[in-house]
């Protein structure tokens, strides 16, 4: 499978994973980076960038 970057934007760029139940949530960086962005699930504020393979 190819990879073009537009489908690389759309599948990780500005999305970040809950490290306590492992949601997605699309989200800015600089929000997530001073915590004021929480996770819709459980309420954690504890979140990580989605991994390439």
């Amino acid at each position: 499978m190819a990879k073009f970057p537009e489908a690389e934007a759309r599948r990780f760029h500005n999305v970040f994973v809950c490290r306590v139940c492992k949601s997605k949530i699309k989200a800015p960086n600089m929000k997530v980076i001073q915590e004021k962005i929480a996770c819709r699930k459980c309420g954690s504020k504890q979140l990580r960038t989605v991994r390439k393979k």
